[in-house]
């Protein structure tokens, strides 16, 4: 069995709503819930990385007993050398900087359906899927404005393609200290641009990769991104690109949101009450009794 954690550093959220009380989506909501019950029934078990408002968040919910290792409270520490709204996923780099390999990182609004040991047998680095390399989204080094005295290592090969981490397992110490490390150097040392996918996604994604290279350590890639979103495989569900449709659409927000709702008290019915008392999913848990009663 896997040790796995789930992260969510809420000091971005601050530096966008300045004035609001911390808050998810109601679908965000649901699926940490579905990702981390699953993750235990199939594959091991799992913990929280957050600070004090994403824990004292959680435990208003209700839903603070589905990390059967509990919430950790390391993203507390992480320092202010790093632009919060630029580095909004951060925190699980950081989170993963105090984990024991081997260890299982996953999104938020990433589920494993299935067992996958075996997926993982024998690896020491795995990945959902790797990235085509686009200018838009990976320019070259020259696009990143960094502090005097920063040096891109001159063994790192950019044309390596860079891996999408919303699913990552490692299983080698040093090269989990060597890719934070180098992950972190970088969001502190950058000084220009403000494009907050670029940015991001070279510190999470294109290091990684580039590290595991310079290191000579092959990355697994377990499907392609082709098959993770097509039709045939049912062991992932990734709904990263879903969020902005569920945003702009409250059909499809709640068409999701029940179906996510049945799911849970169907696999795990223990949790129907925690459900019902979360005010953010109330319509959608009333609605769903409402018609199984005139069903009856």
């Amino acid at each position: 069995m896997i040790e796995a954690f789930h992260s969510n550093w809420t000091a971005p959220f601050f530096e966008l709503n300045s004035h609001n009380e911390y808050y998810i989506e109601d679908f965000e909501i649901l699926t940490p819930i579905i990702s981390a019950l699953k993750w235990r029934e199939k594959n091991g078990a799992i913990r929280m990385i957050t600070d004090e408002v994403g824990a004292e968040y959680y435990k208003n919910l209700g839903i603070d007993s589905i990390w059967d290792l509990g919430i950790d409270l390391s993203l507390n520490n992480i320092k202010d050398d790093i632009d919060r709204s630029l580095f909004w996923a951060a925190g699980k780099i950081y989170a993963l900087k105090t984990q024991k390999e081997p260890c299982v990182m996953i999104d938020t609004d990433f589920i494993v359906w299935e067992s996958i040991e075996e997926i993982l047998k024998n690896q020491k680095i795995c990945t959902i899927h790797k990235e085509k390399i686009t200018n838009e989204v990976y320019p070259d080094k020259y696009f990143f404005e960094m502090k005097d005295g920063y040096i891109f290592d001159k063994d790192w090969d950019w044309s390596v393609l860079p891996s999408n981490t919303a699913f990552t397992y490692i299983a080698d110490e040093k090269f989990k200290e060597y890719y934070t490390k180098c992950a972190i150097d970088f969001m502190e040392n950058l000084i220009g641009g403000k494009d907050r996918i670029v940015n991001m996604v070279f510190a999470e994604q294109r290091l990684l990769s580039m590290c595991a290279n310079k290191m000579d350590i092959p990355i697994k890639e377990i499907m392609s991104l082709e098959d993770l979103f097509g039709n045939k495989q049912k062991i992932f569900t990734h709904t990263w690109g879903y969020k902005d449709s569920m945003k702009r659409n409250y059909i499809k927000r709640k068409d999701f949101c029940i179906r996510c709702i049945k799911r849970i008290i169907n696999d795990y019915p223990e949790y129907e009450g925690i459900l019902a008392n979360i005010k953010e999913l109330q319509p959608y848990y009333n609605e769903i009794k409402y018609l199984k009663l005139n069903k009856s």
